[in-house]
């Protein structure tokens, strides 16, 4: 039963797309991968000969240079084949949620009183698309291939009081329809600036429009294009483009007909001319028309980049500048370190050695003189095993899924892709957290590691489920889509209990059956007496200053992803991200080394918990930017939606301390272990 549900969340053969640039033509292009029919397309990439598995790493190199290039240059590698049209194919489209920027909560598009067909069936979602809100079913927008129509009548609606409401109110918030065509979400065409050259578009189309005398007009008229790119050795051809413009036209007509309806709106030559007509205003027991046009363009777009138009950015200098800026800060804090290791504690560990008896030792100062106390066990060890055990979970859930997106498996085509491989991966990394959780335990001397195990396994997830299900029920409360359905949640408790605990459980037996870490001196029996401390030293003001440098090397790119979550953009530059990962690594590494080794110089040796938290603290300006984010660049006035907005982000920066946290304690773990064991204790 286990199985079927996470099958039944997996991402269905259509929902995956191939993306690659006019950049990685050398790679994509002159292959038979970018050309293959659906019956020569090979779908066997993971298997193969040694030649294949070749192939793979280097199509894995090229896939990390040229996705850190430029933010349009992502290689996406296949996942199924190209779907080939021919004349008269059929061509439905589908439709997805309606979105608002404005709210943050998503509807079904039946939700308001639109034309639907006689039976409305649901496409199957994965897990990630169930989470996002995601809804995908056929519409009565219906094509066939190459064949123009125009003025074509879908239906014609009587507005309720109640639906009149509903149109006027999502008008009001300014939402979205989402359209989908052969895996294309629908885009409407921007107004292109003076002297650019790239075209832009909008993601959907708005539901309506309002004007200065209060009368709200809903978009009844969609026009289509669809772009299509040409095989000139066969008469497929593939889908490359899906744009709109919407319009609002209150058609005329004499008689109504459900079987044959027609409408006296059009010209001669059966046309709708856009703005020509009176709009249809939304108003109750109104009778609205829906009808559409649709023109079939070829292009010169090949199919495997069909996703540059929703992928373009001009923002390519802004990243590198990220990159630069955060390259400065680790160049600094690697000069700080290399200072320490290379002059004051090499020098230190040799005059130490050299020294002739206990007498001359315990003259000196610093660092040295709290050898016999450096490893004692911390107040309130069993919890700080269990954060550990839990960061490591979560650092190696993010790097795996950072190596899935370079590859392409977690491509904006696949919906849901990237929020459901989180999910799996966390689940089955739970082994890592019950593992490193139980042999840090036993380093400290403890015995009860069942206890220390269901910590593990409970205590993060537990605190992120209790705000998720308030989160949802307020969700609920909204009747939106958004709303994670009973059956989903049975299934991520069933992953949770089901496969989580256990493989926490299992690692954390493997962990304890392994030799306890033995400490590189001895710990005295009576602690040590700490002296008063400056206050530049004090615990607060170190641990806070600790995070600035962390976030200072993201919180560029931290823009681009707050922008993809909360204002419906792609994102898609995964390249820049992973640099930016292995940044951020490296700086919580070598703030955490820096002040502790001040720390140990001043003679205070409780550094277990101060290298956690040091770098951990970046989470807190994490959670202040996500302030200025909302009063800044975001436009929600609902209460329920601000209070989605930092519920969600405080679940956010509650794993950003998690995983920070983790890094600084691991850096700080192996750095005092090193310092002491290269000192030699009588």
């Amino acid at each position: 039963m286990l199985l079927s549900l996470i099958n039944s969340h997996l991402p269905s053969p259509h929902l995956t797309d191939l993306h690659t640039s006019p950049s990685s033509s050398l790679v994509a292009h002159t292959s038979p991968l970018a050309s293959a029919s659906p019956r020569h397309h090979p779908m066997a990439i993971a298997g193969g000969t040694g030649c294949r598995r070749g192939r793979r790493l280097l199509l894995l190199a090229a896939a990390l240079l040229l996705s850190a290039a430029s933010p349009a240059r992502a290689f996406y590698l296949p996942g199924v084949a190209p779907r080939d049209f021919q004349k008269d194919d059929e061509l439905q489209v589908k439709v997805n949620k309606l979105s608002s920027t404005k709210t943050q909560l998503p509807y079904d598009y039946y939700f308001l009183d639109y034309c639907k067909p006689e039976a409305i069936k649901n496409s199957a979602e994965n897990l990630g698309e169930v989470l996002r809100g995601d809804r995908i079913e056929n519409s009565v927008y219906n094509f066939k291939m190459r064949r123009d129509e125009t003025c074509k009548v879908v239906c014609r609606s009587k507005l309720s009081p109640e639906a009149a409401k509903n149109f006027k109110e999502k008008i009001d918030d300014e939402y979205r329809v989402n359209m989908i065509l052969d895996n294309l979400p629908v885009v409407v065409p921007r107004q292109t600036r003076e002297g650019s050259q790239t075209p832009s578009f909008e993601h959907g189309y708005r539901v309506g429009y309002k004007l200065k005398d209060d009368k709200y007009y809903i978009n009844n008229h969609l026009s289509f294009k669809v772009l299509y790119h040409e095989d000139p050795n066969s008469p497929d051809a593939r889908i490359v483009g899906f744009h709109v413009i919407p319009s609002s036209i209150k058609h005329e007509y004499s008689a109504w007909d459900d079987k044959n309806p027609t409408v006296q709106t059009c010209n001669a030559n059966n046309k709708i001319t856009p703005g020509s007509h009176t709009p249809q205003d939304v108003v109750p027991e109104a009778y609205v028309v829906f009808s559409y046009d649709v023109t079939f363009e070829a292009s010169e777009i090949i199919w495997a980049s069909r996703w540059d138009v929703y992928l373009l950015s001009s923002d390519s200098q802004i990243h590198w500048f990220s990159i630069i800026n955060s390259l400065m800060i680790v160049l600094f804090l690697s000069g700080m370190v290399a200072m320490i290791m290379m002059r004051t504690l090499y020098k230190d560990i040799a005059n130490y050695n050299q020294l002739d008896n206990q007498d001359e030792a315990q003259e000196e100062t610093g660092w040295k003189l709290v050898h016999g106390d450096v490893f004692r066990p911390p107040v309130h060890s069993g919890l700080l095993c269990v954060y550990v055990g839990t960061g490591v979970q979560f650092f190696g859930m993010t790097l795996v899924t950072m190596m899935f997106a370079l590859l392409g498996f977690l491509s904006p085509a696949n919906r849901g892709g990237l929020m459901t491989a989180m999910v799996l991966l966390w689940v089955f990394m739970g082994v890592l957290a019950g593992y490193t959780s139980s042999r840090l335990y036993k380093m400290f001397k403890g015995t009860e590691w069942k206890k220390i195990t269901l910590k593990t396994a409970f205590m993060f997830p537990g605190i992120i489920f209790a705000l998720f299900f308030f989160l949802n029920a307020l969700i609920w409360g909204e009747k939106s889509s958004g709303a994670v359905p009973f059956g989903t949640m049975f299934a991520l408790f069933l992953l949770w209990f089901g496969i989580s605990v256990p493989l926490v459980f299992v690692g954390s037996f493997l962990g304890f059956k392994q030799p306890a870490i033995e400490d590189p001196v001895k710990t005295n029996k009576i602690p040590r007496q700490i002296p008063e401390q400056a206050w530049y030293l004090q615990p607060a003001f170190s641990i806070l200053a600790g995070g600035i440098l962390p976030f200072g090397a993201v919180f560029i790119e931290l823009f681009f992803i707050l922008t993809s979550i909360w204002l419906n953009q792609f994102y898609y530059i995964f390249g820049f991200l992973f640099i930016v990962f292995i940044i951020l690594i490296v700086t919580c590494a070598e703030i955490t080394i820096v002040l502790c080794y001040f720390q140990l110089c001043s003679e205070d040796y409780h550094w277990w918990w101060r290298a956690y938290l040091t770098a951990g603290s970046s989470a807190l300006y994490l959670f202040a930017y996500a302030i200025f984010y909302f009063f800044n660049k975001l436009e929600i006035t609902k209460l329920v939606s601000g209070i989605l907005y930092f519920g969600y982000m405080l679940i956010i920066s509650y794993a950003f301390f998690v995983l920070t946290g983790t890094i600084g304690f691991y850096a700080c773990f192996w750095f005092v272990r090193k310092i002491y064991a290269s000192v030699k204790i009588d």
